[in-house]
């Protein structure tokens, strides 16, 4: 079977044009191009990504003007493009010349995974030194507490005088659960 090159092409913006995309995915060879206009790489959901991706069978190669069309981090676009590995398919950008059909190409991927791991180390650590220090000056670190101390408080009383722990979790309009973790406190 013939391997396939699919093409696909994105702007962020629905006043950006296609068209330089478009011209060099059809120089390229690209037999099928799929396009998202108006839709941030960020963006969760991207139509015309996915029916490239769909499209995709093993032996193809899925083919993009510029790397940053694929996605905006690092690790999203390590993680797609891994997964087009799994599937078989293979993965070129155009101006970055990363083929990742060629040993190059997939030595130049693997320094991209460890660019993206590192990085997601990085943002850990910060995290991490970073609640760490609010803990030291006292500040609540995580979600927000449905309940407040005086409402805590106001339930012990409820629960003591023979309320059910139940019928005190619904006048606070939290779980049952909610309710118990808050009076382990």
């Amino acid at each position: 079977m013939a391997r396939m090159e699919i093409g696909y092409a994105r702007v962020s913006t629905e006043e950006q044009n296609l068209d330089l995309q478009l011209q060099a995915l059809e120089a390229a060879g690209c037999e099928k191009i799929f396009e998202d206009q108006g839709i941030s790489g960020a963006a969760v959901s991207r139509p015309g990504l996915a029916h490239a991706l769909a499209a995709a069978q093993s032996g193809d190669v899925l083919v993009v003007w510029k790397l940053d069309r694929l996605g905006r981090s690092l690790p999203h676009l390590v993680e797609t493009i891994n997964g087009l590995r799994i599937a078989g398919v293979g993965f070129r950008s155009l101006q970055e010349q990363i083929d990742t059909t060629s040993a190059g190409g997939r030595f130049y991927l693997h320094i991209l995974a460890a660019l993206a791991e590192f990085e997601s180390e990085l943002i850990s650590e910060r995290t991490k030194a970073g609640m760490a220090a609010a803990k030291r000056l006292g500040k609540h670190v995580g979600r927000l507490r449905k309940l407040s101390p005086q409402q805590v408080d106001h339930a012990r009383e409820l629960i003591a005088s023979g309320k059910v722990r139940a019928e005190v979790a619904a006048l606070f309009e939290v779980d049952v659960a909610t309710l118990r973790r808050a009076l382990k406190r």
